[in-house]
This record gives structure tokens, sequence and C-alpha cells, in this order.
């Protein structure tokens, strides 16, 4: 499955918009409970006006606010950002530091947050386990596990470290594009035959291939039709 996925995404990556440590840090934030897609729209403007970790530690409360309205639950995001920027600013001279340890005792940033920082911004292995990684390694029976600790530590053990930032992309695009939470396209998914939940979402391929997303979907649906048609070939044997 996880050279499959590979193969489904060659050009997966981190959907956030970010120039440095920093940059990636403060969406991220922004980024719980809130599309991607919505974050990028609202950091051009909030990464022209903060430019530093010290530009967050000392922002205007009201304006950092309305700069990031659009993300929703704006007041705790403003209050993680600046006290981001504070700790930055106290203990480590400004700047993003490369530890998990550390990450983790920043204002706002969890073991996801600081995976994410250090798999895309640093090039350290780190698993983000999000909501789109549990519900498919759940799905697929990788692991039973709901705690997102325990899901890191186990998919850990499974796939080898050099691989870990590359399969939560690989992971959440999959869940993003094919492999819905409420109606999975089953008939154009790629993993079918590896997937001990196919037949959970949709089974018809032409009504499946209508919920595949993404700038990638002609090239899912190849891989799916190619998956499909040695069963065809065999049953019209038979």
């Amino acid at each position: 499955m996880v050279r499959a996925l590979a193969e489904g995404y060659p050009d997966a990556h981190c959907e956030l918009d970010f120039t440095d440590p920093l940059e990636l840090a403060v969406a991220t934030i922004l980024s719980a409970q809130c599309t991607d897609k919505r974050v990028n729209e609202v950091t051009p403007a909030l990464f022209a006006r903060y430019r530093t970790a010290a530009d967050y530690a000392g922002a205007d409360r009201a304006e950092l606010e309305e700069y990031i309205r659009p993300t929703g639950f704006f007041r705790n995001k403003a209050n993680s950002i600046m006290g981001l920027g504070a700790a930055l600013v106290e203990k480590h001279a400004g700047q993003v530091p490369k530890r998990l340890v550390d990450l983790v005792q920043l204002p706002g940033v969890g073991r996801k947050t600081a995976n994410v920082i250090l798999g895309n911004a640093f090039g350290v292995p780190g698993i983000t386990v999000d909501t789109h990684f549990g519900r498919l390694v759940r799905r697929w029976g990788w692991t039973t596990e709901t705690d997102p600790v325990k899901v890191e530590k186990i998919i850990g053990e499974l796939v080898s470290r050099k691989e870990w930032t590359m399969l939560s992309h690989w992971i959440i695009f999959h869940g993003r594009r094919v492999c819905h939470a409420r109606k999975p396209a089953c008939g154009a998914c790629f993993l079918a035959k590896e997937c001990p939940s196919y037949g959970e979402g949709e089974l018809d391929p032409v009504k499946a291939a209508e919920l595949v997303k993404g700038p990638e979907a002609p090239h899912l649906l190849a891989l799916a039709e190619r998956e499909r048609a040695p069963r065809r070939k065999a049953g019209a044997a038979r």
C-alpha cells in the first residue's frame, strides 16, 4: 500500500504555503479546524505584515485577530501565535528550534504541528497524525488506536523512518482526494485490492470517479482502471 501511495501521489507535499520555519509554524497553527486553502488565502497579507518572531510577540492583538479572522477561532489562534513569538524570542533567539522536545513546549505547537515543522521545514522525518491520517490508517486496519501519539508510534514501527514525512503527505492527499470520511470513492480507488474496508463507499466506477478530487484525478483514475483490468480479464476467461 505504501508503494502504491507513492505511485499515486509522486508530487505530494505540504499544502500550506510558506517560505521559512516561522511561516510554517504560524500557518499550521491557523490550519486547526480550517482548510489549507483558506489558510493560504490569509497568510500572504499576514506574512507581509509580521516577518519575525518579535513582530508576532509585539503584535497589536486586535490587528492580528483581523488578519486571521477568516480561519476561525481567531482569538485562541492569536493567543497561540503571539505566545509562540514571545517564546521564540525569549528562549530561542527568535528562531524556530529543530528538535521535537523544544517544539512541543511552544504555545500552540503539539506533536502534530511539531512533526509538520520538522518534516517540511527542516527535513527531519516525522509522522503527522491529523484527522485524515488517523481515519485512513484505522480504515486500512494498520491500527485500531485513536490516540494520535499511539498511532504515530505504531505507524512509525511499520514504515521506514526515512519515509515518515512523505507517508504523511501521501495518506493526507489520499484522504482529501479519494478516501473521504463520509463517502469514499471505493470504485475508483487504486488501493481497492488491498483495502479491508473496500465496499464502505461508492462502488460504481462511474459514480465513484465523480467523487475523486484534485488536479491528480486523471492520474488516480488511470491507476484505478489499471488495477481493475486484471479482474475483468480473469472473469471473462471463466
